[in-house]
């Protein structure tokens, strides 16, 4: 146990933002940055991180969501080159099956064809395909009420959640970075800055920088610090099918206008739905809605994909999102009023695919005062307090 009473900065929280961070505040100091990681659960069981679908993709309409994600598939590929030896095997295992959107409405077609040329700009491969395309490159999907598809055949798909983080995790703790097995619970204030926080344990560390990486418990940090985000937790089930007449292994996601997505996973399927009933919900909930693939996905699937007549469920967990309610995007940076306060929260569903560039930029913010590889300032606290929200269309 560390037992170290200051620190240059401390992350509350400990998965994969918490560890992105950790990780490049140790990289780009060369390991002069004295970095303390509090996590409260090292085996992350509830973490968003464990219990996402780990999937990544550039089919966003915000050109900095696109470029965020656009690094995050370049730190994935490259990991081995990234974290070195400390981080462990150098394949998270990444499916570039692609990501496969489908519009019902003329409305829903005019924002793919004004995203694909937003992506394309920014070195996406996203192919608009008519009903004619469609069913000739997937021939087992019923196109009736299809009106256009976005596909990426290239730089989307799904990998190794885990191997992320305990990557970044390792690399991050060979450069020199603490974990400590316990909760923030307080932090401590002094003319309009941050000191320190005070854990669970008794102790108390003083700190020269605080991160807030702590996932759908990240409203609460802030509130310790004076400040208020409207991140909340939100459930999403998530079902892993078998379908014996439907045998697709090269299959995209697909992410259907109806309100379900769906990806092959080995010889079965991973789905879920986004529940049209959509409360916040306790941090401890974490009890599937097990009635949502027989009300809501499979009727939908079926119409979808014929070859779905016949499934069973074969498991089904619950995770939880930590959702943005202001607008779905994530918040990121600094807090003008606690200038040493720093955000890395409310991902609303994107947090595992965003963390590479995230971590990075907070660690800039840190380390040089401004983002420097990439401006995320348009994700910064400001727009909130300015109520100016800042949307992204293409929410899965």
């Amino acid at each position: 146990m560390p037992d170290r009473k200051s620190y240059d900065v401390v992350i509350a929280g400990g998965a994969v933002m918490g560890s992105a961070c950790a990780y490049w505040l140790t990289r780009l100091s060369g390991g002069r940055a004295r970095v303390l990681v509090v996590e409260p659960d090292p085996g992350y069981a509830r973490a968003s991180t464990a219990l996402s679908v780990a999937s990544i993709r550039l089919q966003f309409s915000n050109p900095v969501n696109i470029e965020i994600s656009r690094f995050g598939l370049e730190f994935i590929r490259n990991i081995s080159a990234y974290l070195g030896p400390a981080g462990g095997p150098g394949d998270l295992g990444l499916r570039e099956n692609g990501y496969l959107f489908l519009a019902g409405t003329e409305s829903q077609a005019k924002n793919m064809r004004q995203n694909r040329d937003i992506q394309v700009s920014l070195g996406a491969e996203t192919e608009l395909l008519d009903r004619a395309a469609l069913a000739a490159r997937f021939p087992y999907l019923a196109l009736g009420d299809v009106r256009l598809g976005s596909f990426g055949p290239r730089h989307e798909g799904w990998f190794d959640n885990m191997g992320l983080l305990g990557g970044l995790r390792r690399a991050a703790r060979a450069a020199g970075a603490d974990y400590l097995q316990d909760s923030v619970t307080g932090i401590d204030a002094a003319d309009g800055r941050v000191t320190g926080v005070l854990l669970a344990s008794g102790r108390r560390v003083t700190a020269g920088h605080v991160v807030n990486a702590a996932g759908t418990h990240g409203a609460g940090i802030a509130r310790m610090a004076g400040l208020d985000i409207p991140v909340e937790p939100r459930k999403r089930t998530v079902f892993l099918i078998d379908a014996p007449r439907a045998k697709h292994p090269d299959a995209p996601l697909l992410v259907d206008h109806t309100g379900f997505y769906l990806r092959p996973e080995g010889d079965h399927w991973i789905c879920a739905t986004v529940p049209e009933d959509d409360p916040a919900v306790d941090h401890d909930d974490f009890e599937p809605r097990h009635w949502e693939f027989e009300d809501e996905i499979w009727p939908r699937l079926y119409a979808r994909a014929p070859e779905f007549d016949a499934v069973k469920v074969l498991r089904m967990w619950a995770g939880h999102y930590s959702f943005n309610r202001f607008d779905a995007n994530a918040i990121v940076g600094p807090h003008p009023d606690r200038p040493n306060f720093h955000f890395a929260n409310g991902f609303s569903g994107h947090g595992l695919q965003q963390a590479p560039a995230v971590g990075r930029g907070v660690a800039e913010a840190i380390l040089y005062g401004e983002f420097r590889s990439l401006d995320l300032s348009e994700l910064s606290i400001g727009r909130i307090l300015a109520n100016r929200p800042f949307r992204e269309k293409a929410i899965v």
